[in-house]
C-alpha cells in the first residue's frame, strides 16, 4: 500500500532474547539509510536495554530515538503487586505518547503483538508481522490477529533476513540483496572505542591477549564436548593466549572451573552484565562460542569470532557479514577439534 508520510514515525517491536534483539539491529540502519530524519522507537524487554543504548540518537548521530523498556517477565511474577500494575500503566503511557505510522513486529508472539495493539497509531498505520513460523523459532499464530499486514517468510530464513523481509513489506520497499547490503549493527566508532580501552574492572584483571570461550547454552545438545574445549584451550594457551571461561549460573560456573583447571593460565571470571560484555568481548583477541547470545554479540560487533553449531541450524543465525567470523558445524553435526583449532589460528593470524 505504501506509506504516504515521507518521514513516518516507526515503532520496532522485538522484545527478546539476546540473540534475537541483536539480529534485529540491522533494520535500524536499513531504515536510517532511506529515512534519515524519521523517528524510530523500539520496545524491548528491560533486561536487554543495554544492547540498544549505544544506538540512542545523540546530537548529529541518529540511531534509535526512544527505547521503551517492557517489564513483562518481572510483572508476571508479581501480578498482585500494586507496584507492578503502576509500572505497567507507566509503560502504556510512554508507549502511547507517540502516534505511529508503521509498526514492525518481528517476533511473532502474542506478547509482542499485544504491544502493537496497545500502541497509539495513526489512522492508516501499517502493523506488519510474521505470517508464518520459520523452522526452529518460536511462533504463535494468534499474533496474526493483531496485524493488518501479515508477511510470509521462507521456512528456512536467517534471523537478519527475516526482519528485513517484514520491514521491506511494511514500507513497500524492494527486498534488500544480502550480498549488496551487508548487515550493520553497531556504529563502527563505538566498537573501535570499546576495543581500544579497558572499561571494566573485570577486563583489567585479564592477562592480554585473551580468548573468550562461551561453552554454555540453555540446551545441553548445543554444547561442544568438554574434552574438545580442554584440548583446544591447551593448544591456544601454548601459543601465549589466556583462556577465559565465562558463566551465567552455578552449573555453568562449575563446568567453567573444571575446564579452566586443566589449562595452564586459564581463568574463570566473575559473572558480568551485558553492558560489561561489550568491552570484554571487544578487548578479546578471539571469541569462540556455541550458538548462544554472547557469541552472537561478538559476531555483531565484528570481532574475530568462531561460531560453533552442534545441534542448531547454522542458516538461522550464522554471522555472514564479516571475514572476521567463521561458522562451523550444523544441526546434529558438531565441528571437529581440528576444524575449530584451524579456524581459531587463522583468525588470530589476521
Amino acid at each position: 500500500m505504501g506509506i504516504q508520510n515521507p518521514s513516518p514515525k516507526i515503532l520496532l517491536v522485538k522484545l527478546s532474547s539476546l540473540g534475537d534483539v541483536l539480529h534485529n539491529l540491522a533494520i535500524v540502519w536499513d531504515l536510517r539509510t532511506r529515512l534519515p530524519d524519521t523517528q524510530i522507537d523500539w520496545v524491548v524487554e528491560e533486561g536487554y536495554v543495554d544492547l540498544l543504548e549505544p544506538l540512542l540518537s545523540k546530537g548529529e548521530f541518529r540511531g534509535i530515538d526512544r527505547i521503551i523498556p517492557f517489564g513483562l517477565r518481572r510483572w508476571k511474577k508479581n501480578l498482585l503487586s500494586l507496584q507492578a500494575w503502576k509500572e505497567f500503566f507507566a509503560f502504556k503511557k510512554e508507549l502511547q505518547a507517540v502516534s505511529y505510522d508503521v509498526l514492525i513486529e518481528t517476533q511473532g508472539l502474542l506478547k509482542s503483538a499485544l504491544v502493537c495493539a496497545l500502541a497509539h497509531k495513526s489512522p492508516n498505520a501499517v502493523v506488519a508481522g510474521l505470517a508464518n513460523a520459520t523452522e526452529f523459532s518460536g511462533y504463535e499464530p494468534i499474533a496474526r490477529s493483531f496485524y493488518n499486514q501479515c508477511v510470509p517468510v521462507p521456512k528456512q530464513c536467517h534471523a537478519v533476513d527475516r526482519s528485513r523481509i517484514v520491514m521491506s513489506s511494511a514500507l513497500d520497499w524492494p527486498l534488500l540483496d544480502r550480498q549488496l547490503n551487508q548487515a550493520y549493527f553497531f556504529p563502527k566508532a563505538y566498537v573501535t572505542q570499546l576495543a581500544s580501552s579497558d572499561t571494566t574492572q573485570l577486563q583489567r584483571a585479564f592477562r592480554k591477549p585473551y580468548i573468550l570461550c562461551f561453552h554454555s547454552t540453555a540446551r545441553e545438545a548445543k554444547r561442544w564436548t568438554n574434552a574438545n574445549w580442554i584440548t583446544l584451550g591447551k593448544a591456544l594457551s601454548s601459543k601465549g593466549y589466556q583462556m577465559v571461561f565465562p558463566w551465567g549460573n552455578a552449573s555453568e560456573k562449575k563446568i567453567s572451573a573444571q575446564l579452566a583447571s586443566q589449562i595452564e593460565g586459564a581463568i574463570v571470571p566473575d559473572v558480568f552484565s551485558i553492558q560489561e560484555a561489550f568491552s570484554i568481548i571487544a578487548g578479546a583477541a578471539l571469541t569462540i562460542g556455541v550458538d548462544t547470545g554472547l557469541t552472537h554479540l561478538a559476531a555483531v560487533l565484528g570481532r574475530p569470532t568462531v561460531e560453533i553449531y552442534c545441534d542448531s541450524p547454522r542458516w538461522k543465525t550464522e554471522g555472514y557479514w564479516s571475514n572476521q567470523i567463521i561458522n562451523l558445524g550444523d544441526m546434529q553435526a558438531p565441528p571437529s577439534l581440528d576444524e575449530v583449532l584451524s579456524a581459531s589460528v587463522k583468525l588470530l593470524a589476521q
